[in-house]
């Protein structure tokens, strides 16, 4: 019986999450991490965006991450961010990324949303290079916040169309699993388990 394996990744600001680098700007690539030609991304983060990234050589785990099977109870795989926003969010403001708001590819599915105070936050952390703008006018809040779909930029756009501007973005989770204590630009290989791999959807 073959192994299936991962690789979670603390991807930092700025890197982008691919090896080649096909455009002309300062971002950093994949390949100052790696050197693994076969590995592949299960799930993209945007350049300025930070946290958990899945690589992995296996094309069935990247399908059962990227694209959950119907055999899997239809359930789609969450993924959950650590989201820096200005401003103190309102009842109303959470509610409405709870239930989903219109954007202009559509309405997105509703989300788990809970405001954090920094002592929450599921781990320490690290000083981001560069550091977020503040204002010492406004006050700024942690979310965090879980999405069942991948709209491009969703969590900022969510955020910003209920008056929350993004700040700071950190995935957490993506399909069960945690970013935990890596620090940044550090990765851990997982070796998928018989039961993993069931709940993955994956046919071992």
């Amino acid at each position: 019986m073959s192994t299936s394996s991962l690789i979670l990744f603390n991807k930092p600001y700025g890197v982008q999450s691919q090896f080649r680098d096909d455009s002309n700007n300062d971002h950093t690539t994949l390949s100052q991490y790696f050197t693994d030609k076969s590995l592949r991304v299960a799930g993209r983060l945007d350049a300025t965006s930070e946290g958990l990234l899945i690589l992995t050589s296996d094309g069935r785990v990247n399908k059962a991450i990227t694209h959950p099977p119907k055999a899997n109870d239809g359930h789609k795989q969450g993924k959950t961010y650590l989201v820096q926003v200005e401003g103190i969010p309102t009842p109303q403001q959470l509610s409405q990324l709870e239930k989903g708001v219109v954007l202009k590819d559509g309405k997105t599915l509703p989300a788990k949303v809970k405001q954090l105070s920094e002592d929450e936050l599921p781990m320490s952390l690290w000083q981001r290079d560069p550091p977020i703008r503040e204002r010492k006018s406004v006050p700024d809040s942690w979310l965090m916040m879980t999405i069942y779909e991948g709209k491009n930029r969703q969590v900022r756009r969510m955020s910003a169309h209920v008056g929350l501007p993004c700040l700071r973005l950190i995935r957490w989770s993506v399909a069960g699993f945690e970013l935990g204590d890596l620090e940044v630009g550090e990765f851990v290989r997982i070796h998928l388990n018989s039961e993993r791999c069931q709940q993955l959807g994956i046919m071992m």
